[in-house]
């Protein structure tokens, strides 16, 4: 195990932030991101590492899954308010329109992330909503 498996929350984004993600960035045999949204109640900006995929040429992808809770992650909230947000993979920052997967392209999206952590399918079970996947689309 690395010094970023055992990171979470605000660690985890304070590590990544100051390396450029060389600590954070490859976290427990995948890849994180830190996505940057705008509190929907507070209008602070708040950052999240989550584990993504690329897809296409300019885009990614993240699960909203909040290990199977059924209240939705409070990143993925702040996302009907303001879908603009910041993200930084590496050393790499860039703005981001975040949009919900349609129900055409979900299926392969999904496959790609749980490529990625196969821990997102048991997630699906523990609750009746529906795990969204949003992609992330360079601005």
């Amino acid at each position: 195990m690395g010094e970023a498996d055992d990171l979470h929350g605000p660690p985890h984004v304070e590590r990544y932030r100051e390396t450029d993600g060389e600590v954070g960035h490859e976290w427990r045999g995948t890849q994180t991101l830190l996505l940057t949204t705008k509190g929907r109640k507070s209008g602070e900006a708040k950052t999240t590492p989550l584990i993504y995929a690329p897809h296409g040429d300019d885009a990614y992808t993240v699960v909203a899954s909040k290990g199977g809770a059924d209240a939705p992650p409070d990143w993925s909230v702040n996302l009907k308010d303001d879908p603009e947000v910041e993200v930084q993979i590496l050393g790499e920052k860039f703005r981001a329109r975040a949009r919900t997967a349609t129900p055409e392209e979900k299926p392969e999206m999904w496959r790609a992330m749980i490529g990625e952590w196969p821990d997102y399918d048991e997630y699906q079970t523990k609750t009746d909503r529906e795990i969204p996947v949003v992609v992330l689309e360079r601005s």
